[in-house]
């Protein structure tokens, strides 16, 4: 492979103007396209990074970005969850453009290992099951099943899952 031919691969904070609108925009696009999903993820997903923008920790709390040739094609979140020891996995996104690279991958390590930074103890995830690619990376992390439901939601009938991942000493560790 020539040097022209080489793809430039960067994972960053999202901290940049736009990244937050981004990650919005790049969800409801996304999803409509491969999934036929409606506005409300959209809107879903709007909460999510609102709520983040909004009021994050940075001590508790990141969001990232990965980037192919200095464009946007990946994020992922992690914020705190409902007891102080539990940090929830939020919005893990490849774009088409984006994938081949393992950046799904390399998003969830980041987490993983801001959550072991941050001293959360678990980690958890909702994500429906239609999602298999994702799930592969999740699994290859370590989650596990806890649960999951039928619902409808976007405009289609779907089962969702939670996913959770122990962080303390002598859990499955699979990070790569």
């Amino acid at each position: 492979m020539s040097q022209r031919d080489e793809k430039q691969v960067v994972v960053r904070r999202a901290d940049r103007p736009g990244d937050l609108g981004w990650v919005v925009m790049a969800h409801g696009e996304v999803y409509h396209q491969q999934m036929g999903w409606d506005t409300d993820f959209e809107v879903l997903v709007a909460k999510i990074v609102a709520g983040y923008g909004a009021k994050h920790d940075p001590a508790r709390e990141a969001a990232w970005v990965a980037e192919l040739d200095g464009r946007r094609v990946g994020c992922v979140f992690l914020v705190a969850g409902d007891q102080p020891k539990v940090a929830k996995l939020r919005i893990l996104l490849v774009t088409p453009e984006g994938r081949g690279l393992r950046l799904g991958t390399r998003l969830v390590a980041e987490c993983l290992a801001f959550a072991r930074e941050a001293g959360y103890e678990q980690v958890t995830l909702w994500t429906n099951d239609v999602l298999v690619a994702a799930r592969k990376i999740y699994q290859s992390f370590g989650f596990t099943l806890a649960h999951e439901e039928r619902h409808h939601s976007f405009g289609h009938d779907l089962v969702g899952q939670n996913w959770t991942r122990d962080l303390h000493a002598g859990a499955v560790d699979s990070d790569r």
